[in-house]
């Protein structure tokens, strides 16, 4: 993917460094529980967040990694390139093809544990969208995670993932988001969820397209990505047997078919991943 030349995001907040400290929410067992339910109708497993619950409140120190004026790393670099077009493209999409308003969100990297308005939660549930702030989250390790044990390495499979947290973040300014948890923990739903979301990285993906960034390659690291991610291949990955009954992911067939409908129609009204 051609993103050196790409506009920087301001919308980038790097706590990596921190070790995790900060304020829970409600105390931390009420914040951990409205994370874990984000965490799900977001395809995530919060089971590990239930295990150790915070039990006080404790002020965010950064550390001199953390302080004004430290040179950029590449990886920041990179992820402040990815917002910047994720920006851009939505910026465009999103009036033209719906009734919503456009805001930014906000990236925050962290190392380790990160606290948030939906709570604490640690590198082990992977990157994730927490509405209640508007803030994506996003540990480093992951990308290490995606090429080393999920074989997906590239740049462009690392922009998919932010693209697929960035929808989320057009799921909540739509109303989509808010929908799906009146209706309470539903893996129908939760599965329709997630699915929208990798179509709307793919519309996004059409938007780079677009604007030359995208190499030859690119759309295949996203696919062995999205492959890479879906239930039935993390199931038969780690228990050796798939329950599609337990999917809050969806397949990987269908992570792919999604994400391919959006960058090839560069419409999010193709995105309607909950049926008539």
């Amino acid at each position: 993917m051609r993103w050196g030349d790409q506009r920087q995001s301001t919308n980038i907040e790097d706590r990596r460094g921190m070790g995790g400290r900060g304020i829970a929410v409600g105390g931390g067992g009420l914040g951990v529980v409205i994370l874990a339910v984000a965490i799900y109708l977001c395809g995530g497993d919060p089971s590990q967040l239930l295990e150790n619950l915070p039990s006080q409140t404790q002020q965010q120190q950064p550390t001199a990694s953390n302080q004004a004026g430290q040179p950029a790393d590449q990886n920041r670099q990179f992820v402040g390139a990815i917002m910047g077009s994720l920006e851009d493209g939505w910026r465009q999409i999103l009036p033209q093809q719906s009734r919503a308003r456009y805001q930014d969100p906000k990236l925050v990297l962290f190392t380790g544990q990160v606290s948030s308005a939906c709570g604490r939660a640690g590198a082990s549930t992977g990157p994730f969208y927490c509405p209640g702030d508007s803030n994506l989250y996003l540990d480093f390790a992951f990308f290490d995670e995606l090429r080393r044990e999920f074989k997906a390495p590239g740049d462009f499979a690392q922009a998919y993932v932010i693209a697929h947290e960035f929808g989320h973040h057009i799921q909540n300014i739509t109303g989509v988001m808010e929908q799906v948890q009146r209706r309470g923990q539903n893996n129908r739903l939760s599965v329709a969820l997630e699915l929208q979301a990798d179509c709307y990285a793919g519309v996004w993906a059409n938007f780079a397209q677009k604007q030359g960034r995208v190499e030859a390659g690119d759309a295949e690291e996203a696919i062995r990505a999205a492959s890479a991610v879906g239930d039935d291949m993390i199931q038969r990955r780690t228990q050796g047997y798939v329950v599609p009954d337990s999917f809050t992911h969806g397949s990987a067939k269908q992570r792919i078919e999604w994400f391919a409908r959006g960058m090839q129609t560069g419409d999010m009204r193709q995105c309607n991943t909950f049926g008539s």
